[in-house]
């Protein structure tokens, strides 16, 4: 779990001092921003009644903003601008994340988007079709498992938001990482295999959209990069952990 921490300051501002007041954390925001204790901040003013206002901005860490940021050069600045509104402050804490956290169904998963399963079965089998045949990529996968092109499949559903099969039937993180130990998987292997699975999502009929082949790509970047790490002789395996699941990034899906 993170380790961020989340400051949440609630604010009671008469009606009559809210533009004034939006304007001097206008400015102070840019001490916010310039600060690299702080991860994001937002200011939110209550549609109910306008006269409340909770800021929160997300810390690295509690000490780094009470030892951090408020010792620091930025603090006198972003303090001058917000010192006339202390006395309107109702509350001013930190607070920890739990593990109760999730999104909601507004916005698709990229499994959902790309078809779920079924794309994700037909995408591996022709990958593999295509790797078995590729000169520079077949040597790696010449002791090829019959099943591997599914457990892959089974793996990008998870990573791509679908259900834990993967980690439910082959183990996890670690158990994907093992496959890449010792195999020496070099740069232009990793760029064919990049090539060949971009191929292979053409052919696969998954989404062809600006947004989904992104994502796709970043974690197809990631992941591939990774695998030539820990398949190198200084590897260290990492501690076990969850299967990591891939977002939309900086472009959410295009509805028009």
């Amino acid at each position: 779990m993170t380790a961020h921490t989340v400051e949440y300051i609630r604010y009671r501002i008469p009606e009559q001092k809210s533009a004034e007041f939006l304007a001097a954390y206008t400015r102070a925001a840019a001490q916010l921003a310039a600060s690299p204790h702080c991860v994001d901040y937002e200011l939110a003013r209550c549609e109910e009644d306008f006269e409340h206002y909770v800021l929160r901005i997300t810390w690295t860490s509690t000490q780094d903003h009470l030892e951090g940021f408020r010792k620091s050069e930025l603090f006198p600045d972003f303090f001058a601008e917000i010192r006339p509104y202390v006395s309107h402050i109702e509350e001013m804490r930190h607070y920890k994340p739990t593990t109760v956290r999730g999104t909601g169904a507004s916005v698709p998963t990229l499994y959902a988007w790309a078809g779920g399963a079924e794309t994700f079965s037909r995408l591996t089998s022709v990958f593999y079709d295509k790797v078995r045949k590729d000169d520079l990529l077949a040597p790696l996968f010449e002791d090829l498992d019959p099943a591997h092109a599914e457990h892959v499949a089974l793996w990008l559903g998870e990573v791509f938001g679908g259900p834990p099969a993967y980690s439910e039937t082959q183990g996890g993180h670690g158990h994907m990482v093992a496959k890449h130990l010792g195999r020496a998987i070099t740069e232009p292997q990793r760029r064919r295999w990049v090539n060949l699975i971009q191929d292979a999502a053409d052919e696969a009929g998954l989404p062809t959209d600006a947004e989904f082949r992104s994502a796709f790509l970043a974690y197809v970047e990631w992941g591939t990069r990774l695998a030539v790490y820990f398949s190198g002789p200084d590897a260290v395996p990492p501690a076990e952990q969850p299967v990591p699941r891939w977002n939309w990034g900086a472009a959410p899906p295009y509805q028009g």
